[in-house]
């Protein structure tokens, strides 16, 4: 483990392309949205505008695709299973969630049930399943209530695309997933499509595919309490970065931030913690790793972060906790000095 100070006037994650990487025989192509509550940019190496424009606004409808099945209180297949579970009844789904879901109770069951899709009644509780975010205080009893409960995703049950229930006190909010399953669903897009390269952002969460001009991508880590980054990482092809952060969606209460990100295990937002940004790369889905695997760290806090780490074997890993104290894995500070 590495720790040092957050320097004052450092700064933590904005997707950039540093055009000095790219050749003068080819140009970036930028098509911006706003889907999944946040911003969203396809940049795209190579080719002409037109073709970029039409795989940029294919990219976007994909996500606005995933966004209305997803979505934790606006109607969505999501919601009607969830509204199901709490009836008691079985719901018909769909071959992508039942695989979505699998692959999320995987996580969760490494993670020891520090990921935890299945607590949506206590992220409604604490006011997060809206657009307007306001100052919560809920009643301790409450908390209790849907704490003891128990509820995991393991509590499901499925023939074929049917889902049930065996626990009605499950509530499914895939917020700290979907990111990364709908940057995966990108490359897959764009790789198909043959282009040179691409990054796609998701609010912070970035895949690249491809180098552009023969050279990484590079992207910024967002200083969590700043306007800048922290530092700059070279990402290349097949790779995700993806931060969980206490910055964007929280409340101040009682003079405490309440961040979004709620420990399963005490039924309270993480005050520890100010960001945590991993790494991901390889396979088919590092996208998906990147998103829900740093969940489970910013639940450890500080002083559990390296063990989780190890047991979700994650090397490329920065923390900035709440008293603004960077720590980082061994391979992720080769990688940054790498890149001075």
């Amino acid at each position: 483990m590495f720790t040092r100070a957050l320097r004052a006037g450092a700064a933590l994650l904005a997707a950039l392309c540093l055009l000095s990487s790219c050749s003068s025989e080819d140009h970036l192509y930028k098509t911006e949205g706003h889907v999944f509550g946040t911003t969203v940019a396809v940049t795209i190496y190579g080719g002409s505008q037109q073709r970029a424009d039409l795989l940029g606004d294919e990219v976007l409808r994909e996500f606005d695709r995933l966004h209305r099945k997803c979505h934790a209180w606006e109607p969505s297949m999501l919601t009607a299973l969830n509204d199901s579970i709490a009836r008691g009844e079985a719901f018909h789904a769909d071959a992508e969630m039942v695989s979505l879901l699998k692959s999320a109770e995987k996580l969760s069951v490494r993670s020891g049930l520090l990921f935890n899709p299945a607590i949506g009644h206590l992220i409604r509780l604490w006011g997060f399943q809206k657009n307007d975010i306001g100052a919560q205080g809920p009643d301790e009893a409450e908390i209790r209530r849907w704490v003891d409960a128990h509820p995991s995703l393991a509590d499901l049950r499925y023939d074929g695309n049917t889902i049930r229930s065996v626990n009605n006190a499950v509530m499914i909010d895939l917020g700290g997933y979907a990111k990364g399953y709908a940057l995966d669903r990108a490359a897959m897009i764009l790789r198909e499509a043959h282009v040179k390269a691409a990054l796609v952002n998701i609010g912070g969460n970035v895949i690249a595919i491809g180098q552009p001009g023969g050279r990484p991508w590079q992207v910024g880590i967002r200083d969590p309490r700043g306007q800048g980054t922290v530092a700059q990482i070279a990402l290349r092809d097949n790779e995700a970065i993806g931060t969980s952060g206490d910055y964007e969606r929280y409340f101040m209460k009682d003079g405490k931030r309440r961040p979004h990100i709620i420990d399963p295990r005490s039924g309270y937002p993480i005050d520890l913690v100010a960001s945590v940004t991993i790494i991901a790369g390889g396979g088919r889905d590092p996208g998906l790793r990147s998103d829900g695997h740093s969940k489970p760290l910013f639940i450890t806090g500080p002083e559990g972060w390296q063990a989780m780490a190890d047991k979700l074997d994650l090397k490329q890993v920065l923390m900035v906790d709440a008293r603004r104290q960077v720590h980082m894995t061994p391979a992720m500070r080769a990688r940054i000095d790498a890149g001075r």
